[in-house]
């Protein structure tokens, strides 16, 4: 099974995804840590694209045809993100399960981002501005949405173990 989280920074994404990762063992991988990596190489100048996806897909895929699930933690703003994943999903004829992670309350939602700190070394986390900005499509296709304004952490993962019925 592949299980991708999506949503804005700042939304609750890798708290829920982390633990849905430890409480199930599944192979966990984040986006902005690749994406790091591949910044702190040197190779792309700062600017990685899509290369990050690239490679987590490559990641994915790979433990997928072990039999391992997988947890991808990411923004998947947009259609090309997510038809990746699910392309990675279908050559490893395993089932994809979207999840969205939102915060309705815009209040809430800034607080979190203005008052994170980053966990990444090097990467600085986004400011409220770049946030309210980011790019994000509407989603065309069937998707767990998750509103972290009225769900805790263990409460989302809770909800997304009953929908995947998973032990």
């Amino acid at each position: 099974m592949l299980i991708v989280f999506s949503g804005l920074p700042g939304t609750g994404k890798t708290t829920i995804a982390r633990e849905l990762a430890r409480q199930t063992g599944a192979v966990y991988l984040r986006i902005d840590v690749i994406e790091q990596a591949i910044r702190d190489a040197g190779v792309l100048a700062g600017d990685v694209g899509a290369s990050g996806y690239g490679v987590a897909n490559a990641l994915a895929l790979s433990n997928l045809q072990l039999g391992h699930r997988v947890v991808a933690d990411c923004v998947n703003p947009v259609e090309e993100s997510r038809a990746a994943w699910t392309a990675t999903a279908a050559t490893a004829d395993v089932a994809l399960v979207n999840i969205q992670v939102v915060c309705t309350d815009a209040q809430e939602h800034r607080r979190r981002v203005e008052t994170r700190t980053g966990d990444i070394p090097g990467l600085t986390p986004p400011t409220w501005q770049s946030v309210s900005a980011h790019e994000y499509e509407r989603w065309d296709q069937p998707v767990l949405t998750l509103d972290t304004a009225s769900a805790t952490a263990t409460e989302a993962v809770a909800s997304i173990v009953a929908h995947t019925a998973m032990p």
